[in-house]
Order: C-alpha cells, then sequence, then structure tokens
C-alpha cells in the first residue's frame, strides 16, 4: 500500500468522522449546541477541502496511485453519509433524503465495481450531473450542520433546498449512469454471481 501525502489526507478525511459526531456527544456543560454547530462545521469543511486538496496534490506531485483511486471515495462516502445520519438524528433533514443519497452511493458503487470487472468502467465514469449533485450536496451538508443565521441567510432552509435538490440529482443521476452501463448488461445478459 502507498503511502503519500495525498493518501495522508484522505486517512486524515476518515478520521476526521468520529470527531464530527463526538463533538455532539461531549457533555452540555462543555459547548453549547451553537458552538458544537459550528465545531461539526468546521470539522466537515474542513476535511471536504482535504478532498480537493488530495486531488490535486496527487496530480501535482504525481503522486496517483490505485489505492488512493480507491480510498477517495470511499472517504467522500464516509463522510456524506456520516454526516446524513447525523443530521436525520438532530432532525435537520428527513430520513428519505438520507436514504435516497447513501442508497444510490451504494448502489453506483456496486455498478461502478461491477463495470470494472466487466472491463467497462468508462460507461459509469462520473458525469457533469453527477459534479452538480456533489456541489449541491457538500454545499448543503454544512449548512445543515451550521443551523444558524449566516450573514442574514437562513442556512437551515437554505441547506433543506439544497439537500432535496440533491436527492432529485442523486435519482436523476443513478438513472443515467445505469443507461449508460445498461448496453453492457444486457450485452452480458443480467447479473452473475
Amino acid at each position: 500500500m502507498p503511502f503519500n501525502l495525498p493518501i495522508l489526507l484522505t486517512w486524515l478525511r476518515i478520521l476526521a468522522i468520529p470527531f464530527m459526531v463526538g463533538i455532539f456527544y461531549l457533555p452540555t456543560d462543555w459547548l453549547t449546541l451553537q458552538e458544537r454547530n459550528i465545531a461539526a462545521t468546521v470539522v466537515f469543511v474542513a476535511a471536504a477541502l482535504t478532498d480537493w486538496a488530495d486531488g490535486y496534490l496527487a496530480r501535482k506531485l504525481n503522486q496517483t496511485s490505485a489505492f488512493g483511486a480507491f480510498l477517495d471515495p470511499v472517504a467522500d462516502k464516509l463522510m456524506v453519509a456520516t454526516a446524513l445520519i447525523m443530521l436525520v438524528q438532530l432532525g435537520r433533514t428527513d430520513a428519505i433524503v438520507a436514504t435516497i443519497i447513501i442508497g444510490r452511493e451504494i448502489a453506483i458503487s456496486a455498478l461502478r465495481e461491477w463495470m470494472a470487472k466487466l472491463g467497462a468502467s468508462k460507461s459509469v465514469a462520473v458525469s457533469m450531473l453527477g459534479k452538480i449533485k456533489t456541489i449541491s450536496q457538500m454545499t448543503a451538508l454544512p449548512l445543515l450542520l451550521f443551523h444558524s443565521p449566516l450573514f442574514g441567510l437562513n442556512t437551515h432552509l437554505l441547506g433543506n433546498w439544497l439537500i432535496w435538490a440533491a436527492a432529485v440529482l442523486t435519482l436523476w443521476s443513478m438513472v443515467y449512469y445505469l443507461r449508460m452501463a445498461w448496453p453492457e448488461i444486457s450485452r452480458r445478459g443480467g447479473a452473475s454471481g
């Protein structure tokens, strides 16, 4: 397993997850709810920035690797799924949104893995639609974690609009990926176990 700066940043993103969750389990006399919200938002945003930084550094330093390409999306999905589950528990978003987004991530990850085994991974490469979904989602989650007015903006309302938009885009992009993979699926005769 290679170890370099981009992979270290990816591991730090994974290690940030228990800290983000743990903030909400600290004794109430340690941090107010608003302080918890701010701390969780800072951890999430810092982790999101490492996602950008690890990809940039891997390309810039010519340190791309198969392991890094595997670990990076795993770290992203763990961070997003954890944030969504926390937000459902805090009553800041609906379970249906979390189910749609997490379920789609599992389904598309499995589809990509299967297509890679078939040698047809290009048919499910990341699309612009998927990138727009990610932007909507990664903007919504810190707004919902912050959960207080910011520069006159109702972060809860804006975050919920964006997370619902991300859920719709999630379904739309899942249909897109399935349509792209369908010729290969039907050519191979369906599922194999």
